[in-house]
């Protein structure tokens, strides 16, 4: 029991055990290296509400700017709720670097209510996308959870959250994603 307490709020990459902590049915939702969109449309057979819940530049934590090598400190960051049924199912927290949204990859900027997904995971970008993926599971003192509550008050302690750093076109974006619900298995 004292080997999880001491993995809570620590980001621990997928393939590391950690994800054998999480209840069975979140770990594959967690290790998914898919659109998270269209495996959540799949398993509950529902489209996916967006709702933008920010979308603007602000500072980020310092856990955030690691993966920018402490080089930024200020992103664009998209935070989003998605629903199926009015049922919220995860709060998702992108940080997207200005070099990130400039070039070809300034559809990034115009997503509106549309998942971030229909640009990472469209054509020729699916298989170009390197993915670092790391979980853990969120308590009241994480960063992550403190920002996600500001937006959604409900916002359960415990909650198992994924982070992926993914590059889009050779440029960096960093993607939090915490399930506020468990998803069917499918």
């Amino acid at each position: 029991m004292q080997h999880r307490n001491r993995l809570r709020s620590v980001w621990n990459r997928v393939g590391s055990g950690a994800i054998h902590l999480a209840p069975r049915q979140l770990q594959t939702w967690l290790s998914d290296t898919g659109s998270l969109t269209r495996k959540l449309e799949a398993a509950f057979e529902s489209r996916i509400e967006v709702l933008v819940l920010a979308d603007r530049l602000q500072t980020i934590h310092s856990d955030e700017s690691r993966f920018f090598h402490g080089r930024i400190k200020r992103c664009r960051v998209r935070e989003v709720l998605l629903l199926i049924d009015g049922q919220s199912i995860v709060i998702a927290r992108s940080i997207i670097p200005t070099s990130t949204a400039s070039g070809s990859n300034h559809a990034i900027l115009k997503l509106g209510t549309k998942p971030l997904g229909a640009v990472l995971f469209q054509g020729r970008n699916r298989n170009r996308l390197k993915v670092h993926r790391e979980i853990t599971q969120l308590d009241r003192r994480h960063p992550l959870w403190k920002y996600c509550q500001r937006r959604y008050p409900e916002m359960p302690s415990g909650s198992w959250a994924r982070r992926t750093l993914y590059h889009l076109k050779g440029h960096p974006l960093l993607v939090n994603e915490v399930f506020l619900t468990l998803p069917p298995t499918k």
